[in-house]
C-alpha cells in the first residue's frame, strides 16, 4: 500500500497512452494495422516496467532538509532554501513542491530541478509575510522520473516547522546600520543641523590643555585673569512614547499590509534611534481602551520588550477613544515627554473630535502626529477626469484632501507637530521628524 501511494505517472505516459488509443481506433477501420498497433502496445509496456526499475531500485533514492531562520521579519522578504541529494546511480529529474504556509495563498509553488548521480542541490526561494504570528512549513514532495517521463515516483519527506513572524526586525537592522552613519542620506535620512548644545550647564573650571576653545568663559577669565571654561553635563534623557492606534481604522490595507503593521514596524524603526540618542523610547496600544504599555527605558532589552508585546496586538475592530489615552498620561507619565501617535483619521469629524484632548496633552508634553495619506484618493485627485462621474469623484477627493491637510496645519497653531506620509515612506519621516525635534531642543 504505501508503494503504491509512492506511484505517479509523467505527461510523456497519458500522452502516449493517447496515442495507442488512437491506433486501436484506426485497426477498425483499417485492420492490416492491427500486427503493427500490438508492437507499439508491447513496447510501450516493457518501456514503463524498465521506468519502474529504474525508479523503485533503491529505497532511500534522496535526502532533503529545509533551512530558514527562526523568525521572519514582517513586510520584509525572507529567504528559505532547500537542500536535496541524489542518490540514484543514473539522473534523475525532480519536480519539487513545498508546502508553504497557508498565509501565502499559493496554489502554483513547485520547482524542476535535474540531479545527476549522487548530486546534491540548493534551491532557494523568497517568502513576503504581510502579518504578524505563526506560520506552518509542511512537507517537501518531491517527483522524481527518469528520462522515460512515463512514471514518476513521490517522496514525501516531514519537514513541519513552525516559524513566527515578527514586526519588521530587518529593519532595525537597517536603520542601525545607516542612521548614524555619513551614507544615511541615502535612505532619506536628513542631516539635520543643530542649534546650539544638547548639554547642560555644569560649572566653570580652570582651563586645562586639551579642553574645547569655544567653552572658554571670557567673563570669567577677564576677572579671574586666566583662562576659564564652561564645563558641560550630557542633558538628561527623554522619555519618547510611541501611541499606536490599534481601531478600526488601522486595518486598511496598503501593499497588502496593513496600517497596523506599517505602524508597529516603524515605532520599531523610530525606538531604535531613541535608543541610539540616549533617549528612553516607550509604548502604549490602545483603542477604546489601553491594551499594552512598556514603560520608558532605555535598558538592552528595551527593544525586545517592545518587539514581543507588539508582536501579540491585533484589533478588535473597536472604534478607538481618546479618553482612556488622556487619563493615562495624565497620571502616569509626570516626565514631559514626547508623544508620537501613530493614527489614522479616515474623517475630519473623528479629527476634531480628539482636538480637545490633543490641546490638553500638548500643555504638559510634546505631542507628534502620525497619519497616514491615502494614495488611493490621491491618486483619484491627481487623475484627467472626462466623464461626468469621474469629475465628480475627482472633486470629492481634492476636497477631502484639502480639508485634511488644512486641519493638520491648523494644529501647529496649538504647537502640535504633524506627519502626513505615505505608509511605505512612514519609518523614514517620523525618524527624519524626530530628529528634527531633538536638533531644535523642543524636548
Amino acid at each position: 500500500m504505501k508503494l503504491l501511494k509512492q506511484i505517479g505517472f509523467g505527461n510523456r505516459f497519458y500522452y502516449s497512452g493517447m496515442g495507442i488509443v488512437f491506433l486501436l481506433i484506426l485497426v477498425t477501420f483499417y485492420p492490416p494495422l492491427f500486427i503493427f498497433t500490438n508492437l507499439i502496445f508491447i513496447l510501450w509496456v516493457l518501456l514503463i516496467l524498465i521506468d519502474f526499475a529504474l525508479l523503485f531500485q533503491i529505497k532511500k533514492a534522496f535526502t532533503a532538509h529545509r533551512s530558514l531562520a527562526q523568525r521572519f521579519s514582517n513586510g520584509d522578504i525572507n529567504k528559505i532554501s532547500i537542500q536535496i541529494q541524489n542518490f540514484y546511480p543514473h539522473t534523475i529529474y525532480l519536480d519539487i513542491i513545498d508546502e508553504i504556509p497557508i498565509q501565502f495563498q499559493k496554489r502554483d509553488f513547485i520547482y524542476h530541478r535535474t540531479l545527476k548521480s549522487n548530486e546534491s542541490a540548493t534551491l532557494t526561494y523568497q517568502l513576503r509575510p504581510v502579518e504578524r504570528g505563526e506560520y506552518i512549513f509542511g512537507s517537501i514532495h518531491l517527483f522524481a522520473s527518469t528520462f522515460l517521463g512515463l512514471v514518476k515516483r513521490q517522496y514525501t519527506i516531514k519537514q513541519d516547522t513552525l516559524v513566527k513572524v515578527y514586526p519588521s526586525f530587518h529593519q532595525l537592522k537597517q536603520i542601525e546600520l545607516l542612521s548614524f552613519a555619513a551614507m544615511k542620506n541615502l535612505l532619506g535620512l536628513k542631516k539635520i543641523r543643530h542649534f546650539g548644545y544638547n548639554k547642560e550647564f555644569e560649572q566653570i573650571k580652570d582651563y586645562v590643555i586639551g579642553d574645547e576653545i569655544k567653552h572658554i568663559n571670557w567673563k570669567a577669565t577677564a576677572r579671574r585673569n586666566k583662562l576659564m571654561i564652561n564645563q558641560y553635563q550630557d542633558e538628561k534623557s527623554q522619555h519618547v512614547y510611541c501611541l499606536i492606534d490599534m481601531g478600526r481604522t488601522m486595518k486598511m490595507p496598503f501593499n497588502s499590509m496593513s496600517l497596523l503593521d506599517y505602524s508597529i514596524n516603524a515605532s520599531l524603526a523610530l525606538s531604535q534611534v531613541i535608543l541610539k540618542n540616549n533617549d528612553e523610547a516607550g509604548l502604549i496600544t490602545y483603542d477604546k481602551k489601553i491594551r499594552s504599555v512598556v514603560a520608558a527605558g532605555k535598558r538592552n532589552t528595551q527593544l525586545n520588550r517592545m518587539m514581543e508585546t507588539l508582536y501579540y496586538q491585533q484589533t478588535n475592530f473597536d472604534e478607538s477613544t481618546m479618553e482612556n489615552v488622556y487619563a493615562y498620561v495624565q497620571n502616569k507619565i509626570r516626565q514631559r515627554s514626547l508623544l508620537v501617535f501613530f493614527i489614522n483619521f479616515e474623517s475630519i469629524y473623528s479629527l476634531k473630535r480628539y482636538l480637545p484632548l490633543l490641546k490638553k496633552l500638548n500643555k504638559n508634553h510634546l505631542l507628534l502626529l502620525v497619519n497616514f495619506k491615502n494614495t488611493e484618493i490621491e491618486s483619484i485627485a491627481q487623475q484627467a477626469a472626462e466623464k461626468l462621474d469621474a469629475i465628480y469623484l475627482k472633486t470629492i477627493a481634492e476636497n477631502f484632501l484639502f480639508e485634511k491637510r488644512s486641519f493638520l496645519n491648523e494644529l501647529s497653531k496649538y504647537g502640535i507637530h504633524t506627519l502626513f506620509a505615505a505608509p511605505e515612506d512612514i519609518h523614514i519621516q517620523t525618524i527624519n521628524k524626530y530628529l528634527e525635534i531633538k536638533a531644535r531642543g523642543l524636548i
